[in-house]
């Protein structure tokens, strides 16, 4: 039997539902309420949690509507249980666990961050028995080594303070370009040079290999941004676009070359991407130039499964059932700092 799943995505401020049929999507219906938090320059945790509970239900309905199936069809639910903003959890998860109770369903909380990874399956085919995934949002950095998707996950390394993500929405802040970050400094880096400030490359230094070889950190660069606009500031003399370029080429450098050095570590040939900042085209590009370089197979998403998405759930709910994995315990919760190595919890 291929299982038909709904998967229930509520991390952060985007309210996800999606439906696939195995590998194969049948619906993927997001709910942003990012206008709600762009006034703030940020994710504001109660105000996600409450646009979630008032998505829910419509974004449940435009999924199955666009499936073209019912609730009675359905095999199992699968739910984001973390990690993620608490409050914007117990929404998704509350909501799942209520489905399962009404409908007998089982219901499995499941990993975000193997949930990107996962996502890759439902455009670009079966994925590879292992490779090194790199995920970039607003909220996590992350290096996986993903031995087998469905149980045997290890993470290499991670941010160690703001995620690449949070990074852009403050630098782009800081340049009084819009939020998100991510594509207004994207915009404003086309006409500028990346080579123009040689801003720094944070946990790089042969110093910083022996204990954060692979983690993240994007803080120092924040302020060095912060200094030199300050500093052009009194001189009249900030370039936006040039400071929008060489920052954005400093964090996709520190990005790709962790990664690509992951791989060269571990043997493993193969690199995913995945998160919203894969959204940002120079990422993209210069991924693609250097893992051709290296000899590295290089898998990228689409776009609509790149960012927060219910499929990415539904994708990774569908194979630990097809694999015959218990459901979660009922009284299964969130877990906001949930490791990648946990797959599903309860």
């Amino acid at each position: 039997m291929i299982p038909l799943v709904l998967g229930i995505e509520t991390s952060c401020d985007e309210t996800g539902v999606g439906i696939v049929r195995g590998d194969e999507l049948l619906a993927n219906v997001v709910a942003s309420s990012m206008d709600l938090h762009a006034r703030f320059g940020g994710v504001v945790p109660e105000i996600a949690a409450r646009a979630h509970l008032e998505a829910m239900e419509p974004t449940i309905r435009r999924a199955l509507d666009e499936a073209g199936v019912t609730i009675a069809d359905l095999d199992a639910i699968a739910v984001t249980a973390g990690p993620g903003l608490a409050g914007a959890l117990m929404v998704g998860v509350g909501a799942a666990k209520a489905l399962g109770v009404a409908t007998g369903l089982p219901v499995h909380g499941v990993n975000h961050l193997v949930g990107h990874v996962a996502a890759d399956a439902l455009a670009g085919g079966p994925i590879e028995a292992e490779t090194i995934a790199l995920l970039v949002s607003g909220g996590h950095t992350s290096l996986l080594h993903v031995r087998d998707i469905d149980e045997d996950v290890a993470t290499l390394g991670e941010t160690i303070d703001d995620a690449a993500g949070e990074a852009f929405d403050k630098v782009a802040r800081l340049l009084g370009l819009g939020y998100p970050g991510g594509p207004s400094i994207d915009a404003a880096a086309a006409d500028g040079d990346p080579r123009a400030i040689a801003f720094p490359r944070g946990l790089t230094a042969p110093k910083d290999r022996e204990r954060h070889r692979f983690d993240f950190s994007f803080s120092g660069l924040k302020t060095a941004v912060a200094r030199h606009v300050e500093r052009a500031a009194d001189a009249d003399s900030v370039s936006v676009p040039d400071v929008a370029a060489s920052f954005r080429e400093a964090v996709v450098d520190v990005l790709v070359t962790k990664a690509l050095d992951a791989c060269a570590h571990t043997g493993v040939p193969r690199l995913l991407l995945g998160g919203g900042v894969v959204a940002n085209r120079r990422l993209r590009e210069v991924a693609a130039e250097r893992c051709e370089a290296a000899g590295v197979v290089l898998r990228v998403p689409p776009l609509s499964l790149c960012t927060d998405n219910g499929a990415m759930i539904a994708g990774l709910g569908a194979r630990l059932v097809a694999r015959g994995a218990a459901p979660s315990a009922p009284g299964f919760g969130v877990e906001s700092t949930l490791d990648a190595s946990v797959v599903q919890v309860g």
